[in-house]
């Protein structure tokens, strides 16, 4: 069977935004851009929609096909924070198969064994099994001895470290960032350089090892100057961002709204625009859905009890389109 897509605005990694058509042949891809329609394929006239590649989200907390087919998305980076922890080659193994072929899964193999971030995890028998990146999942590793030798190691291996940046000394507890709207709800908050001082230990760690580090969420302004800085002096950094801190600040929380419980917290307005300039300079390089779905007996508690986390799959693609219609992102991008 041979399926044409014409008349549409194709979106492709390479070669930008351009018109023309798609063939498919029995469910392959075969060509795209000013192609020949073959007289016996069944034509399908786009009317000038776009019609981009599925979707790849990095950094996802839980496997949920219903929701990623919702979202386009069809390729997912899974975080090693699941039950068991992704630290064990087997486990690895088996988390990049069950996807298979409707979604594909990456492993983010843990860093240290059981994400406690003492002792270095066998990443290289990881890797082996499929995992594609290793990583700290939501925790800050905050021996500074162990990290070092968490980006060398995976320097040796030609592999990209995935980091979560808070510090765990001063986030133990918190559940919103400290300010105004903290301070009049009476939550257990930290102070958001928090993040700002685990960015900047790790980049000079990766400066130091030559190893390339992915920080998962920046989120303040502190955070984007410091990877700015560092993208300058040649450190190869990269960092994501999730639509929630790019459409929502802390004042999402008020009314103890639960729902708004993130992991990173919301933050303030400065911040929230910060991100909006520093995904129109370049310096996000990734968005992500955070995808961490939480039931009502989940969130419908008091605050400081909830869960932090919330969906995101389904919405990735319309809230990144709306950066598009705002003129903070390009459609190439």
């Amino acid at each position: 069977m041979i399926l044409a897509l014409t008349n549409a605005t194709l979106a492709c990694p390479v070669g930008g935004v351009t018109k023309g058509n798609v063939l498919i042949r029995d469910g392959v891809i075969v060509a795209t851009g000013i192609v020949d329609i073959p007289a016996d394929a069944e034509v399908v006239d786009c009317g000038g929609k776009t019609v981009a590649p599925g979707i790849v989200d990095l950094g996802v907390a839980k496997v949920d096909r219903a929701a990623f087919r919702a979202g386009g998305i069809v390729r997912i980076g899974l975080m090693p924070d699941q039950s068991p922890v992704l630290d064990d080659p087997g486990i690895v193994q088996r988390a990049a198969l069950i996807g298979k072929p409707d979604l594909w899964i990456h492993p983010i193999a843990a860093a240290t064994r059981g994400l406690a971030g003492h002792d270095l995890a066998e990443m290289a028998i990881c890797l082996s099994a499929g995992a594609k990146a290793v990583g700290t999942g939501k925790h800050w590793i905050a021996d500074s001895g162990v990290m070092r030798r968490v980006l060398a190691y995976a320097r040796d291996l030609d592999v990209t470290v995935i980091a979560h940046a808070e510090d765990g000394g001063l986030t133990v507890g918190a559940v919103a960032t400290e300010g105004e709207t903290s301070t009049r709800l009476g939550l257990p908050a930290a102070p958001a350089i928090a993040e700002a001082l685990a960015i900047a230990r790790d980049l000079m760690l990766a400066e130091d090892t030559g190893a390339r580090i992915h920080i998962r969420q920046v989120t303040t302004a502190a955070g984007f100057d410091l990877v700015r800085a560092a993208k300058r002096r040649g450190v190869a950094v990269t960092c994501g961002i999730t639509p929630a801190h790019l459409h929502l600040s802390e004042i999402a929380v008020s009314d103890f709204r639960s729902f708004a419980l993130l992991s990173p917290p919301l933050r303030a307005e400065s911040d929230r625009r910060a991100a909006l300039d520093a995904i129109a300079d370049g310096t996000i390089d990734v968005l992500c859905s955070g995808h961490e779905p939480r039931g009502p007996e989940e969130k419908r508690l008091p605050f400081t009890d909830a869960t932090s986390g919330m969906a995101g799959a389904e919405t990735l693609l319309p809230l990144a389109l709306m950066l598009v219609r705002d003129e903070h992102l390009t459609l190439e991008r």
